[in-house]
């Protein structure tokens, strides 16, 4: 059993929506993800999948590309993207599938790790923050709170819990973040986040080991829409 990541798939079976329009790394994107995920994942492993996963603004216009997901290998935990408009009752959602969960306000039971994490958003300091920004960068620094106090009454610690988000939880400049606060408090040693496509953005985020903390991007363009290996 191992755990994979990938996140901002970006899929749109209900209505067309070309994304090689942004780039031409797209071209074809949903055939790639469902034969790269296919072949390196097992029906007993499990895929967080951090976000965007559809344009489906309504429950009836995301169910294809839900049951799409559904039906690739593995189980899957989902964290919400800014672009997922549907996701409005997460109980109703849980309700859907048996291998698919969808994480807010709460965390995720894998092996002996709790996956804690939220959307994230827009960091101070960023060259497209604005003051509109602070309440819901706020709002979403609390619930990260929430997911690792949560994790943090069932005996979980830094060293088995795993944080997922959708943002990155820095500005452009990688400056310091409540996020980042919260990792430290917390003692957590790994984070995994989406949000970021092109090669500029890359070369602007948090890559691998920063103060004692391993960050990965797992946008699936980033990552040639083939899941990466977690643990």
């Amino acid at each position: 059993m191992s755990l994979f990541a990938m996140s901002d798939l970006h899929l749109s079976h209900y209505r067309e929506k070309p994304m090689d329009i942004f780039d031409k790394v797209w071209e074809n994107h949903t055939e790639k993800i469902l034969k790269n995920w296919n072949d390196v994942v097992s029906d007993n492993d499990t895929v967080i999948v951090n976000g965007d996963l559809s344009w489906g603004m309504k429950m009836d216009e995301v169910m294809p590309d839900l049951n799409f997901i559904s039906n690739l290998k593995g189980h899957k935990i989902f964290i919400p993207g800014n672009h997922d408009y549907f996701w409005n009752s997460t109980s109703k959602l849980n309700m859907l599938y048996d291998n698919m969960y969808f994480l807010k306000n709460s965390f995720a039971a894998y092996e002996d790790y709790a996956i804690c994490g939220t959307r994230g958003w827009t960091c101070p300091g960023d060259t497209r923050y604005t003051q509109h920004d602070n309440k819901i960068y706020l709002r979403e620094v609390g619930r990260l709170k929430i997911s690792l106090n949560e994790a943090a009454k069932k005996g979980y610690n830094g060293d088995n819990i795993l944080v997922a988000m959708h943002f990155p939880p820095t500005n452009d400049s990688c400056e310091n973040s409540l996020f980042i606060e919260l990792f430290k408090d917390y003692n957590i040693k790994r984070v995994i986040y989406g949000h970021l496509h092109g090669a500029n953005k890359y070369n602007n985020s948090l890559l691998g080991d920063v103060n004692g903390i391993n960050y990965s991007l797992v946008s699936a363009d980033y990552l040639n829409f083939k899941p990466i290996k977690i643990l």
